[in-house]
């Protein structure tokens, strides 16, 4: 019987080369099984071989994403697999676009199976479940174990063109697929059984979740702008020449705070940075601000800017920086804040 064969997508840090100081490596190909793959091939019976291993740098396939694209899929195509695995890229978010990126790639121009896995916040989750089968991880590569099982049994079931079941049977992301089917009970009794779990505080799965849409308050209107002190904060990535802080391009882990007259180049890697670059003032308008300050219009600028890249940065991440600078922006007494993108 001849053997499913598997194409292994991993990252430079899971293939052992190096963290982000490895993160722009272009993408090779070993005819061998590392990092990961082993304890997949260790779930997989005699009748799955893993055949090869694409790495690619995370920074490279971000900020490459064609040239990256078209080389890989090269390598995916010259090892005739019969199922191709992305990661898994719990929360790490440059890795889990780069799954996603190329998982789809491989199904839509070579007709493969695929199948990724990482957390339910990885951006690239949001970006792919639709398009792929991404099985949910926990949030780090501590849920090794957890995500390798289930990641395993799916791809099999690819492979051998198997009847998929739910998101709950197989542990997969919900991707707002509907199918029909047969059920022991109409709808109008499944409703009732509903409702009455849970008046009676029983648990109960509905079977339409609703979406969930985060609300925010709006701020107080600022009653004289002339006196008020404004801030700048910003999601286009500008940063001092050289990154000193290496924030990401994309998938941003972490933010910076700067002097608003040490602004030169932006680090993000979503749009053409060549004006950026030429005049960060079209990132992060001091210049403008200057202006109306000038003119009386408001009263003060808050001497630093906060900034990270947008594209491809969790929500939570988001949240998480905004709550940490925005206790210094209170200290500070900043009446208001100019949010700039790209």
């Amino acid at each position: 019987m001849n053997k499913i064969k598997v194409v292994h997508y991993i990252n430079q840090f899971f293939a052992g080369i190096g963290g982000e100081e490895k993160a722009d490596i272009k993408p090779e190909f070993r005819n061998e099984i590392v990092g990961p793959g082993l304890a997949l091939d260790q779930q997989f019976d005699e009748e799955v071989e893993i055949v090869g291993t694409v790495i690619c740098g995370d920074s490279y396939l971000n900020e490459n994403v064609e040239e990256a694209t078209k080389v890989i899929l090269e390598m995916v195509k010259a090892a005739k697999p019969d199922l191709f695995i992305a990661g898994p890229a719990f929360n790490a978010g440059r890795y889990g676009v780069a799954c996603g990126t190329i998982a789809k790639a491989v199904q839509e121009e070579l007709g493969i199976p695929v199948v990724s896995a990482m957390y339910i916040e990885n951006p690239g989750a949001d970006m792919f479940k639709k398009d792929i089968h991404i099985i949910s991880t926990t949030n780090s590569a501590a849920g090794m174990r957890k995500a390798i099982k289930p990641l395993a049994k799916l791809a099999l079931k690819l492979a051998k063109n198997e009847t998929i079941g739910s998101p709950t049977e197989e542990n997969y992301l919900e991707r707002g697929i509907r199918k029909n089917y047969f059920a022991e009970k109409i709808g109008a009794e499944r409703a009732v059984d509903m409702l009455v779990s849970k008046l009676k505080g029983n648990e109960f799965v509905t079977e339409y979740p609703m979406p969930v849409f985060d609300h925010v308050e709006p701020g107080k209107a600022i009653i004289d702008l002339s006196k008020a002190k404004i801030a700048l904060v910003t999601s286009g990535g500008m940063v001092p020449s050289g990154n000193p802080d290496r924030i990401e391009s994309s998938s941003a882990s972490k933010y910076g705070k700067y002097e608003l007259e040490n602004m030169g180049e932006t680090a993000h890697g979503g749009y053409d940075p060549t004006y950026a670059n030429a005049n960060p003032n079209v990132v992060v308008p001091t210049d403008a601000l200057k202006q109306l300050q000038a003119e009386g219009m408001i009263g003060s600028i808050h001497p630093y800017y906060y900034s990270t890249t947008g594209n491809g940065t969790s929500v939570k991440n988001s949240k998480a920086f905004a709550a940490e600078f925005a206790k210094e922006l209170v200290a500070a007494e900043v009446d208001g804040v100019i949010l700039t993108s790209t």
